[in-house]
């Protein structure tokens, strides 16, 4: 879970990358545009994972 997180915030960071430089929305553009049921969903599952990985801040390492 924590590596699928991760790759989802990585993903959206990249998205954010793109608006920045470019004001270019990828997931928008993909997916029918900010207002489209599936770009919605999309944002939510990446802000989620970002919700989710803000628990790897403050976990303990393990060397595995």
């Amino acid at each position: 879970m924590d590596r699928l997180s991760l790759v989802l915030v990585i993903i959206g960071a990249l998205n954010w990358l793109l608006v920045g430089l470019f004001q270019f929305d990828l997931v928008a553009a993909l997916f029918g545009g900010q207002d489209a049921v599936l770009s919605r969903i999309i944002y939510t599952v990446v802000g989620l994972a970002g919700i989710w990985s803000i628990s790897l801040l403050f976990r303990d390492r393990q060397n595995v």
